[in-house]
């Protein structure tokens, strides 16, 4: 186990490195002057090169991608062009907001997407399959951000159950946030939901054709005890993998949920960022995306390997 984990660090380590010359590169070569765009179209020529020179954008790219690498190495990510603050510090007010936010939209996938798929599964080529699966298609159509809008109309507008954006912070205390968060979260979780929904129900019945079923119903097991004790477990590999790949999709998603609900997290700031070019905060912001992202894939392996011992053995 200690090897397979090394070796997937290893992995992450490069996979870091190759993310971080990427997103260096790509924001370096886009069209426009960082320096004109925080100073505005009508400010001198004079202001524009010495800013210019205060943000390194007259030294070679190359200069730049190593003074960068390096203080990002010390977990220096810069200063906002746009703020005036360290990068790192508007970073983390904002994930006080957006992980809370994601968890607890990752939390509702997971129970409402298991519950419906292994019922379904469960109930195979019943009414109960046919009209779960019937809803889960429904769900993969919309998009968040209409189901988004259709919450507040509906919940906030109408009924007035909850505010229509917003958050006050956590001062107000946990129950106060979280409730602010809800349609947010709601709005996120429905469309992922839906598609691990399906993957489950296929994993599941997949895993209920195997022939270690067949000998337990011959020994007299029930459906339910072959269900859970049996089939969820090896049916977890497949699903696992969809569970991580949606954790950063709910990330990403949060960028325009965030800005349907006005919520002042990660996402809103990545949008502000990139509408006021302002490259260290962008730089920052994609970074640490990516870090987590890579981070959600290392976890699912190593979880992989808890999961199926047969895969430690296949990597060996």
């Amino acid at each position: 186990m200690t090897a397979f984990i090394a070796r997937r660090l290893l992995g992450l380590l490069v996979t870091l490195a190759a993310m971080a010359a990427l997103v260096f590169w790509a924001l370096d070569i886009l069209p426009g002057n960082a320096a004109q765009m925080a100073l505005g179209p009508d400010a001198a020529p004079e202001a524009v090169r010495a800013l210019a020179t205060q943000m390194g954008l007259d030294q070679p790219a190359w200069s730049r991608f190593l003074h960068w690498l390096l203080a990002l190495l010390h977990g220096d990510l810069g200063t906002s062009a746009s703020y005036g603050d360290p990068v790192s510090t508007l970073i983390a007010e904002r994930l006080a907001l957006t992980v809370p936010l994601a968890l607890l939209a990752m939390l509702l996938t997971c129970v409402l997407a298991l519950a419906v798929g292994v019922t379904a599964a469960a109930r195979h080529r019943s009414g109960t399959d046919t009209t779960l699966m019937a809803i889960t298609q429904i769900g993969v159509a919309v998009p968040n951000f209409w189901l988004a809008i259709l919450l507040v109309l509906l919940f906030a507008v109408k009924l007035q159950w909850f505010s229509a954006g917003g958050f006050d912070g956590w001062d107000q205390g946990i129950a106060e946030g979280l409730r602010a968060l809800w349609l947010p979260a709601v709005a996120l979780a429905a469309v992922q939901a839906a598609i691990l929904a399906r993957f489950t129900r296929s994993a599941v019945l997949e895993t209920l054709r195997e022939d270690y079923v067949r000998t337990a119903r011959a020994k007299g097991l029930s459906e339910r005890a072959i269900l859970w004790k049996h089939v969820l477990r090896n049916a977890a590999v497949p699903v696992v993998t969809v569970m991580g790949l949606q954790f950063a999709e709910l990330l990403a998603g949060a960028i325009v949920v965030e800005n349907v609900f006005t919520l002042p997290g990660l996402g809103r700031l990545v949008f502000q960022a990139i509408g006021n070019r302002d490259l260290p905060l962008v730089r920052g912001c994609v970074m640490l995306l990516a870090t987590l992202v890579v981070l959600v894939n290392f976890a699912v392996d190593v979880l992989y390997a808890a999961i199926d011992p047969r895969l430690r053995g296949a990597a060996r």
